[in-house]
């Protein structure tokens, strides 16, 4: 019933953002005079990265941030995680979540402000740390929308939970906070919203894909094993590297003659090692996988047979049973993330009218990975968006267009976001998106 309910809030919501009189105007007044806040908060952000796990540092802030937009908030929760309540009278609850966390790449943007932090990764390596994926632009987004809302109480009504999320890039921080009772201790939400920067689309603009949006991610090692000996005697062994082979080449099959054309799936085998020198044929090799599916049942299927498909390339080898293929599958994996298409349908006119018809368009989804996808996936259901956030400058947007350039994707180290009007446009977006299911 719950759900039936909330599905019709959904459908039913008027869009009437435009019809506050004065409003929108007050809202971009307000947001244009914070941006150079934000902006320097950007900045900071940008030239103080933490790795994931280690986001001491960058969660004191933001839970400095939302105490002063006026939410009572908790820390370290789930790890680093931080969660932020501002409650205004009866109403939806909405949650908008942020990342928080960088990765291990050295910046080779060569800005003024390029981050040069390095830091000890988990296996005791020093690296360099940049916020190559946006999770800065993100918290930026964040906290100017926090101040938009708590600016703009008379306008909505209901509680918000604002949650900074660690270890998104290890897709471990949603599992760590839901784990510490997120949705036991804290508002069980109507709807949940969080955005991704967009290294393709210019900024100033969004995107919205309805459905599933994102992949599940899996993990996986395959360890090979044979009957080592001379490389210049192969008679008397079992050669684990050729088994290898055997299964880099088959395991594609399992999506081009397994899987319908309709229902699409990866499997990409990121590393092999094994062996010493040339001419000996060792007994073990490692291979290293990521498999990206969209339906659960189709995952399922893959996984299960990449199992047998290792089990049959070394059974036919004459490997022994005691010698089989061990093929682990690393857990938490992150689920697919769904855009619940009702939400998406509503917060997409909200956005033409809020940002114009020029600066929103249907995107199409990504066999890349979000761990924000955990937070829908709750029982029961929790109708849940995230949006694409344009964040290339329009010269080289431009410049791309006309094939002069190759733009940089995330994770990479010279991906470098446009981020005076990105933040701009994605306070503008999400304050919206939040103001048109909570307001009066």
């Amino acid at each position: 019933m719950r759900n039936i309910l909330l599905l019709l809030t959904v459908l039913l919501l008027p869009f009437q953002w435009a019809s506050a009189q004065g409003y929108p105007k007050k809202m971009d007044t307000f947001i244009e005079s914070d941006v150079q806040y934000l902006n320097a908060l950007y900045l900071y952000l940008h030239q103080h990265p933490e790795l994931s796990l280690q986001e001491k540092n960058t969660a004191s802030m933001m839970a400095k941030e939302l105490r002063g937009a006026g939410f009572s908030v908790t820390e370290n929760f789930g790890g680093y995680g931080i969660v932020g309540i501002l409650k205004n009278g009866d109403g939806p609850t909405v949650l908008v979540r942020t990342d928080m966390d960088a990765l291990p790449i050295t910046e080779k943007t060569d800005v003024p402000y390029a981050s040069t932090v390095k830091a000890i990764d988990d296996r005791g390596n020093e690296v360099g740390v940049m916020h190559a994926c946006g999770h800065d632009i993100h918290m930026s987004v964040w906290v100017g929308t926090a101040r938009v809302l708590n600016r703009f109480r008379d306008k909505w009504h209901g509680t918000l939970i604002f949650i900074g999320q660690p270890a998104e890039e290890k897709g471990k921080g949603a599992d760590m906070m839901l784990k510490a009772g997120l949705f036991t201790k804290f508002p069980y939400p109507d709807f949940n919203l969080a955005l991704h920067d967009s290294p393709v689309l210019k900024a100033g603009t969004v995107g919205i894909h309805s459905g599933w949006a994102m992949a599940n991610v899996d993990m996986l090692d395959i360890d090979v094993y044979g009957v080592g000996g001379h490389g210049a005697l192969p008679q008397y062994t079992i050669d684990p590297i050729v088994i290898a082979a055997k299964i880099i080449v088959d395991l594609q099959t399992i999506v081009s003659r397994e899987i319908s054309p309709f229902s699409p799936a990866v499997v990409t085998v990121g590393k092999i090692s094994g062996g010493t020198v040339g001419n000996v044929i060792p007994e073990h090799v490692n291979l290293q996988l990521t498999v990206r599916t969209f339906e659960d049942d189709v995952r399922e299927h893959v996984l299960n047979s990449i199992k047998t498909t290792c089990k049959g390339i070394a059974i036919s080898a004459g490997v022994p049973d005691s010698l089989l293929p061990k093929v682990t599958v690393h857990l938490p994996y992150t689920p697919a993330l769904y855009n619940n298409p009702e939400l998406s349908g509503n917060i997409y006119k909200t956005f033409q009218k809020v940002l114009g018809n020029e600066s929103v368009f249907e995107i199409g989804g990504r066999t890349t990975g979000e761990d924000f996808s955990r937070y829908g996936r709750t029982n029961p259901p929790i109708p849940s968006l995230m949006f694409r956030l344009g964040a290339v400058s329009p010269e080289d947007y431009e410049k791309a267009q006309k094939g002069e350039i190759k733009l940089p994707s995330v994770h990479s180290p010279y991906f470098l976001p446009d981020y005076e009007p990105t933040i701009m446009t994605g306070v503008k977006a999400m304050s919206s998106a939040v103001m048109e299911l909570m307001k009066k």
